[in-house]
């Protein structure tokens, strides 16, 4: 029997024989035993449910611990399974450590008035300009002076100076680069300046000179290829260059004049170039293909200010070599008919002295001849090409410097700052390429890194083209002698024009707000013509002109 069973009857006995111990006749039993018997029941009644309690809750711990005991098994039971799993599995080889990538080197610092958007660096750039000028001649025109174009005698301005204020030649850049990788570059670049008018532009009041594009063009660069690829407006492969053939390393005269020294062979037009470098930079070889233009030196087609016909051709045909300008371009400027782009070649060196340059022109000109009475027309197509080339040499490293350019040929004035002519027509209509020559040499000296002096010299010429009466350019049969006489009639051509200039820069300021540079320049320019027939019978005339120049500039570079 269990034990609490057992002790729950000898409670029970004992009780009951207390009891009967405690009995007396009932007769004899007094109202106050009865009630202590009473009160002892009770008391034994209580003890016996507060023992049944405990048993109660001795059997719930007992439950909860066989419970927990069964859990236990059945969990080591499990692990054990899992263990005898993994002894029966190959071992696991332990991850290598991951090598931490090394830190990025820090980013070279950026030039003044440069900053980052995104992967692309951009550079500002370009200046404000207060400049000022005084000519012998009154050419009525801003900073680039037109050489070939000097008043002969015959023009009240040939007696007329002029001085003039502008601030047209200020000019804005900005340059983007981004480097795809170590070797390749993409980079875009933009100038511009107000060296232009539209119809309404004037100088009365508020001088509203128009924005001019300069240059405007992307190029790609891989160092790796040594390969060089531009596209769009940049200054012509004829153009020397300081270095290389790259873009913005071009050999720029120092002049304040925009139309730069005469001799200086120079264009700034659409183009699409390709160059390759070889040996570390040493040798170039480029190739450019550039939007052609042809000036002629007599009337090519109808005048597009005036309306009136174009020259008339030997049997009555109408000459039709130009056109007035169409959508999107200049409807009063006459554009020339060409079959094909400019064509240039061009070879460059820098041995480690100097730098030295050879290239080769080849041009397309292209016009027609109309017959009204025949319904009918000829085409007359031709060349032009020249061979240039040029040096600069270091006669002292870094104060002085030699340089010289050249270009010879037929067709080739355009390229030339003093723009002469590059073709005349026969009396059928024929184009005929004039044969050409420029040339410019000079001295760039530095005596202290805040001062930049120059001296050059140019000219440039063509040869005399005559053909039956008086068609041609400089045929010695036209009549000049209205040209010695004021608002005389005067068809003179220009044979030669040369130039002398001298001039310097100074930098006054030159700090982390930019630089602040004084200039001055003096031009003389001396204009030939071809000779003709004169005032008396049997006399000749060669008008002529010169002009002297003097020109001021003030110019703040404020990212430079």
């Amino acid at each position: 029997m269990p034990k609490a069973t057992s002790l729950k009857y000898a409670l029970l006995s004992a009780a009951t024989i207390g009891v009967a111990f405690n009995i007396q006749p009932a007769v004899a039993q007094t109202d106050a035993q009865i009630q202590t018997i009473q009160q002892q029941i009770r008391a034994l009644q209580s003890q016996l449910n507060q023992l049944k309690s405990n048993l109660s809750t001795r059997d719930r711990e007992l439950r909860a611990a066989q419970q927990q005991a069964r859990a236990a098994q059945q969990q080591a039971a499990a692990s054990a399974q899992a263990a005898q799993a993994a002894a029966a599995r190959p071992p696991v080889a332990a991850p290598l450590p991951v090598a931490a990538a090394p830190a990025a080197p820090p980013e070279p610092p950026l030039p003044q008035g440069a900053f980052r958007v995104g992967g692309l660096t951009v550079t500002l750039g370009g200046f404000a300009a207060a400049e000022g000028l005084y000519r012998s001649r009154n050419q009525a025109s801003s900073v680039a002076t037109n050489f070939g174009s000097i008043p002969l005698p015959n023009t009240p301005a040939f007696h007329t100076p002029e001085y003039r204020e502008t601030a047209q030649q200020s000019r804005l850049q900005l340059l983007t680069e981004g480097h795809l990788d170590d070797a390749q570059t993409l980079s875009a670049f933009v100038a511009t300046d107000f060296l232009s008018a539209g119809t309404s532009s004037n100088s009365t009041e508020s001088s509203s000179y128009t924005l001019r594009l300069r240059e405007f063009y992307g190029a790609y660069d891989n160092s790796d290829w040594g390969l060089h690829v531009l596209g769009g407006q940049s200054w012509s492969l004829a153009t020397m260059f300081k270095t290389g053939l790259e873009p913005r390393k071009e050999n720029v005269p120092l002049t304040i004049d925009a139309q730069y020294v005469v001799g200086f062979n120079w264009a700034r037009q659409a183009e699409i170039r390709v160059a390759k470098d070889f040996d570390d930079h040493k040798i170039w070889l480029g190739l450019s293909l550039e939007s052609p233009q042809t000036t002629f030196g007599s009337s090519a087609g109808p005048n597009c200010l005036t309306g009136a016909q174009a020259t008339t051709a030997v049997g009555g045909g109408t000459l039709e070599d130009t056109q007035c300008g169409g959508s999107n371009v200049n409807s009063i400027q006459a554009y020339s008919a060409n079959y094909a782009p400019d064509v240039i070649i061009k070879a460059a060196a820098d041995p480690g002295w100097g730098h030295y340059e050879v290239y080769g022109l080849l041009r397309f000109l292209d016009g027609r001849v109309s017959f009204a009475s025949t319904g009918s027309g000829k085409g007359y197509e031709t060349t032009g090409e020249g061979i240039g080339g040029g040096m600069i040499l270091p006669l002292i490293p870094k104060m002085l410097d030699f340089q010289v350019s050249g270009l010879i040929g037929q067709g080739i004035g355009r390229y030339g700052s003093a723009q002469i002519a590059d073709a005349t027509f026969s009396p059928t209509g024929k184009i005929e390429p004039l044969s050409e020559y420029s040339i410019m040499g000079g001295f760039v000296g530095h005596p202290i890194p805040a001062v930049d002096v120059y001296a050059y010299g140019g000219a440039e010429g063509a040869d005399r083209k005559s053909f039956s009466g008086t068609a041609g350019y400089g045929n010695p049969a036209v009549n000049l002698s209205g040209c010695e006489l004021e608002l005389g009639s005067c068809s003179a051509v220009t044979s030669n024009v040369i130039e002398g200039t001298l001039g310097a820069w100074w930098r006054v300021i030159k700090s982390r707000y930019g630089t602040m540079q004084l200039g001055a320049q003096y031009e003389y320019v001396n204009r030939n013509t071809f000779s003709g027939i004169g005032a008396t019978r049997g006399s000749t005339v060669s008008p002529s002109a010169d002009e002297n120049i003097v020109l001021f500039s003030l110019r703040y570079y404020p990212f430079q």
